[in-house]
C-alpha cells in the first residue's frame, strides 16, 4: 500500500499564505512525479503544480508567481507554498505521486484525500 497524507490546509485572508505538505509512505521503490491538483465546488479537478525527482517544475498559469512547488526526497514530501493567496484559490488540494512499490515493475498513480485550503475575509 501505498499512503499520501495532506496537511497544512485552512482558512486565510486573501494575500495571505499556506504551506502545504504532503508526505508518501509504504514500501516504495520510488517515487517519480508528485504534485498538486485541486478541485473548487462544482468545477472540474485541476492542475496546479507538479515537480520532477530532479526538481523540474510546472506551473497553472493561474498560479505562476505566487505558488512553489518543492520536494524533499529524503523524507519522500513534497509541499506548496502558496503565497499572496486569492478566493478563487479556494478549493479542495489534492497530492499525487507517480511512484513504483518495491516489486513492481510499473509506476502507479497514488492520490491523497485532501486538504481543504478556503481563502475568505
Amino acid at each position: 500500500q501505498v499512503q499520501l497524507v495532506e496537511s497544512g490546509g485552512g482558512l486565510v485572508q486573501p494575500g495571505g499564505s499556506l504551506r502545504l505538505s504532503c508526505a508518501v509512505s509504504g514500501i516504495i521503490f520510488s517515487i517519480n512525479v508528485m504534485g498538486w491538483y485541486r478541485q473548487a465546488p462544482g468545477k472540474q479537478r485541476e492542475l496546479v503544480a507538479t515537480i520532477t525527482r530532479d526538481g523540474s517544475t510546472n506551473y497553472a498559469d493561474s498560479v505562476k508567481g505566487r505558488f512553489t512547488i518543492s520536494r524533499d526526497n529524503a523524507k519522500a514530501t513534497v509541499y506548496l507554498q502558496m503565497n499572496s493567496l486569492k478566493p478563487e484559490d479556494t478549493a479542495v488540494y489534492v497530492c499525487y505521486a507517480s511512484a513504483r512499490r518495491l516489486g513492481y515493475q510499473r509506476e502507479g498513480d497514488y492520490w491523497g484525500q485532501g486538504t481543504q485550503v478556503t481563502v475568505s475575509s
